[in-house]
């Protein structure tokens, strides 16, 4: 009797490339009409008058728009300082010890914010901190998105990071400890090396994860602590010009930047 392949190549299914660029064509045809007319030479956002760079500066020497950069970038390095280091040291604690009760449980509560809708998690974020400002009178500005990020970042950064740890051959380490390394002396002078490139990469995804979030950041984001998401939403409600397209290009190119580098990152095995 003739075996059966059970194996099916779904990329030779009739209508597999048509369905694939049809898909493809439908997502990224409207980033690329943004990105084109961001470069529009007239006053209207969507009546092309010619090439010109007069919009990026425009958008450059908004002051509204530095602000928002400024909150920005300071919101999601802190994020990713504080997502980075809490992963990394979950990681190890899930991957280079002896199997503990709950470890499960454990990875389960790490990537609970990957499944859960973000509208919901913004709710209870909102919640827990206007708990806190009526309870117990604590309201750390700015410093309520700095620590909502720093949360909902982690497991971002825990994928690649752990992944990585999953990846690495434990043999130079137990080589280290047959040396008499200390598990400090093994873990700077081996594991973390070699642990590098995922940390990397872990970082890198969670700086943009904070640095492109809406959601979370506009319900709980205060008087005077827009970011860049917000200020866009904000000025998509005004009569609009060449200016957001710009902004927005800025914005798209500077995620896409950072995504390239934590993929190129993640490839890294020496």
């Amino acid at each position: 009797m003739n075996k059966v392949n059970a194996s099916v190549d779904i990329k030779t299914q009739p209508g597999f490339k048509a369905v694939a660029i049809l898909c493809l064509a439908m997502l990224y045809t409207p980033i690329l009409v943004l990105i084109i007319f961001a470069f529009n030479a007239g006053n209207l956002m969507m009546h092309w008058e010619g090439v010109s760079l007069r919009w990026f500066g425009v958008a450059l020497a908004n002051q509204d728009f530095q602000s928002a950069a400024r909150n920005t970038f300071m919101i999601s390095i802190v994020a990713t300082l504080v997502s980075t280091v809490t992963a990394t040291l979950a990681a190890i604690g899930m991957t280079r010890v002896k199997a503990w009760p709950g470890m499960r449980m454990a990875f389960m509560i790490i990537n609970l914010p990957l499944m859960v809708p973000e509208i919901i998690t913004a709710v209870a974020t909102l919640s827990f901190f206007a708990l806190l400002a009526k309870g117990l009178g604590l309201n750390f500005g700015i410093g309520n998105i700095m620590l909502a990020h720093c949360v909902f970042c982690i497991p971002f950064a825990f994928m690649p990071i752990r992944a990585r740890l999953e990846d690495m051959d434990l043999t130079l380490e137990n080589a280290a400890a047959d040396l008499y390394a200390t598990p400090w002396q093994a873990f700077r002078r081996v594991t973390f090396p070699l642990l590098v490139p995922g940390i990397a990469s872990g970082a890198a995804l969670a700086f943009i994860v904070s640095f492109d979030d809406f959601t979370i950041t506009q319900l709980v984001a205060g008087p005077g602590q827009t970011t860049l998401p917000l200020y866009i939403w904000d000025q998509t409600r005004r009569p609009m010009t060449p200016e957001i397209n710009a902004i927005s290009a800025v914005l798209l190119l500077f995620s896409i930047s950072f995504i390239i580098i934590s993929f190129l990152i993640a490839r890294k095995r020496k």
